[in-house]
Formats: structure tokens, C-alpha cells, sequence
């Protein structure tokens, strides 16, 4: 999402004598820092330079809530930025490829807008645009909702779900009609399509090794709400949410407005709206 934007900074240098990460100016875990390792050894390699070590400073905005992409867009600004400190240049789909190794949907923030991540397309797994940011008439208006949930094994969890496989034959259905009604700008169905999988995915959290249940009651009163917008004023609404409670009501931009007031009476005004985010792209600011 573009008001969700991630600024990382990255520096190779030998004289470093570890290699030091901060995300919002602290340590991350231990097993964040193992992630962040996993893309930057990449790099590494294919650069075939002395290995060196590396300083990283990444923020993102002021706003708390889970499951807002910070790990997506936040892998994504990594690969970039360390392909750029290292002197290295690839195709979106490379980069792409290696960024997915820290957070698979880092793949799709790298390219931006509205793509697609394919998972074995001629033994290759990378994300690619079907349509830039602005080709769509589209608003966001995002619901952040706070939680102490932890979901580092999700997909780990899902794979024992007894209705995994459900999904899998699904996904084969419901991509074609999305990438249809993409190529069509028809952003009524997207926005349809994108909230059927939301309650798919869900299905399969919940059902899943650890029982996830990510949904709060934040969570459920925004999609009562945005189910009443659509019936009862006839709005053109719907919600998507990633793996944690917080919402994504997507709509149209001249509806945009409404729809924020409507869930900004149910949030104390704690709503924000967003365009779509664009490609991951180099900065003149840099963090230190």
C-alpha cells in the first residue's frame, strides 16, 4: 500500500566487523535477523566479492497494526537497496526471486501494483505486474488492528489443515478469473474475488496446526460493516485481510470518502487511505 510506505538503507563496507541490523531504530529477533541473513548471503554470493559485512537500517511508518505487509514490503526494499549498495543491476523478476527467500509476498511488493507470484513457472518462482498502480480505479481504506499473535509458522501450520488441499484446487480456479478481471480493470471483481479468498485463506488458518484464529472483534465489526455499506447503501465494498486482524476495504475512489466515515465512527477514526504502492524504487534519503 502506498501510505504504508518501507525505507531501508543499506551499507556494505570492511570495516564492519559484524553485521548489524535495526528495524524502527531496535535489534530484530533472532529469527527475523535469520531471514534478513538468508536474502543478503544471496546477494553475496552472486556479487562473488569478499564477503563483507553489512549495516541495515530499516523503518516503517508509525502505524500498529498486524498483517499490514511490513515483512513484504520491507524484503523488498532490502533486495533492492543491497542490490544497489553492492553495485549489482537485475530485472525485477531476479530480484524478485531473491527477495522471496525473506517473505514470499516480497516478491509481489518488489514489482508493485498488481501482480502475481508464481510459484513454479518453468522451475523458476518470481512475481510479475499485470497492471501498474494507477491503470485501476481503486482506493483502500485500511483498518489497523494491534495484536500479539505470533504467525512466524503459518505456513507451516496450514499445510495440516484438512481442507488444505480444498484450497489448492481452488487457488487453480480463482486465478484465472483474477488475472481475467485484472486484465479487464473490473475492479468490482477483483475486489469480489479478493475478499471470497480472504475468507478461503482464513478457513485454512484456522484449521491448521496451531488453530490460528486472527480475526478480532475489531476485525468482524468492520466487515459487518462493510457487508451492510454494500447491502443496505448499495456501496461498492469489500474487505481483504492478509495473515492478521487487521482490514483492507477496498472500493472505489469517488466512494472512498464514505466508506472512511463509516468505519471511522466504528475505529475512533483510526482508518487510513491508501492508493496502491508502485514498484520498489531508489531514493535520494537515506536513514544514516
Amino acid at each position: 500500500m502506498k501510505s504504508l510506505p518501507t525505507i531501508t538503507t543499506v551499507e556494505f563496507s570492511e570495516t564492519l566487523r559484524r553485521d548489524n541490523y535495526r528495524i524502527n531504530g531496535k535489534t530484530p529477533a533472532k529469527n527475523e535477523q535469520d531471514r534478513i541473513q538468508v536474502v543478503l548471503n544471496a546477494l553475496r554470493s552472486i556479487a562473488r566479492q569478499k564477503p563483507l559485512h553489512v549495516r541495515v537500517e530499516s523503518r516503517n511508518p508509525p502505524v500498529n497494526g498486524k498483517g499490514l505487509g511490513y515483512s513484504s514490503s520491507g524484503f523488498a526494499a532490502l533486495g533492492l537497496a543491497s542490490a544497489k549498495a553492492l553495485r549489482m543491476s537485475f530485472t525485477p523478476r531476479m530480484l524478485s526471486q531473491i527477495v522471496r527467500l525473506g517473505a514470499g509476498s516480497a516478491s509481489r511488493s518488489l514489482v508493485g501494483g498488481f501482480s502475481i507470484w508464481y510459484a513454479n513457472r518453468n522451475g523458476l518462482s518470481y512475481a510479475e505486474q499485470l497492471a501498474n498502480e494507477d491503470e485501476i480505479p481503486w482506493r483502500t481504506i485500511i483498518v489497523p488492528v494491534p495484536s500479539t499473535i505470533r504467525t512466524d509458522t503459518a505456513h507451516e501450520d496450514v499445510v495440516l489443515s484438512p481442507f488444505y488441499r480444498a484450497r489448492l484446487s481452488y487457488l487453480k480456479n480463482i486465478l484465472p478469473r483474477m488475472k481475467l478481471a485484472i486484465s479487464r480493470r473490473d475492479t468490482s471483481k477483483i475486489s469480489c474475488l479478493a475478499e471470497i479468498d480472504t475468507l478461503n485463506l482464513h478457513a485454512v488458518t484456522m484449521t491448521g496446526k496451531a488453530g490460528l484464529v486472527l480475526f478480532s472483534p475489531v476485525s468482524i465489526r468492520v466487515i459487518e460493516e462493510v457487508r451492510r455499506l454494500r447491502e443496505e447503501d448499495e456501496v461498492p465494498v469489500w474487505f481483504s485481510l492478509d495473515t492478521g486482524p487487521s482490514v483492507f476495504v477496498n472500493t472505489l475512489p469517488e466512494d472512498a470518502p464514505k466508506v472512511a466515515r463509516r468505519l471511522g465512527k466504528l475505529t475512533e477514526g483510526n482508518v487510513l487511505a491508501s492508493w496502491v504502492g508502485g514498484p520498489a524504487e531508489l531514493l535520494e534519503k537515506h536513514l544514516f
